[in-house]
Order: structure tokens, then C-alpha cells, then sequence
């Protein structure tokens, strides 16, 4: 298991197109997925649905964890970390 923060930059949070693209992102790795936000880790959801992840409600300025477990679980992590500091290319 491999985890790491990530603070939500965009405006908008992780509305449809960004959530879109982190899920799109997500599914290319094998690794089981999971994302939610720090402090209530108890409710993660599946990083590659893109309605679970909508569920969270993820809104600019609050933290999010993601959590990996698999043979790629470090890319996996780093590369949607990466991809939430970008802000989406919404900055």
C-alpha cells in the first residue's frame, strides 16, 4: 500500500471534466485505487468510477488522499498526485 496527499487547486474541484480525467488516468494503471478526503479516509471510493469519485464532493482547498495497492501502486499514486497539483490545466 503506497498513499499520498494532494491538495485540490482547480476552482472548481473535482467537478465532471476534472474528475473525468483523473478516472481516465486512473484506469491505466492495474493497481486497486482509492480516493478520499483527509480525515474521513473511512469513506474512500474507487478512484476509477467516475460516480464514486463525484460523490466525494471534492471543492478547491481541501486535501485528498490516494491510496494504491498493487505492482504499480507508486505510479499510480504519483501520477494522480501529480495530476491534482497541475490544477488540471484549469490554473
Amino acid at each position: 500500500m503506497y498513499e499520498k496527499q494532494a491538495k485540490i487547486l482547480n476552482h472548481s474541484g473535482l467537478h465532471a471534466r476534472p474528475a473525468s480525467v483523473f478516472v481516465e488516468n486512473a484506469n491505466n494503471f492495474k493497481s486497486a485505487i482509492e480516493i478520499a478526503r483527509v480525515g474521513e479516509e473511512e469513506d474512500s471510493v474507487n478512484a476509477k468510477s467516475i460516480v464514486l469519485l463525484l460523490t466525494l464532493g471534492l471543492s478547491q482547498g481541501e486535501m485528498a488522499v490516494i491510496k494504491a495497492n498493487g505492482a504499480d501502486e507508486k505510479e499510480a499514486v504519483d501520477s494522480l498526485t501529480s495530476l491534482i497539483k497541475s490544477g488540471f490545466g484549469e490554473l
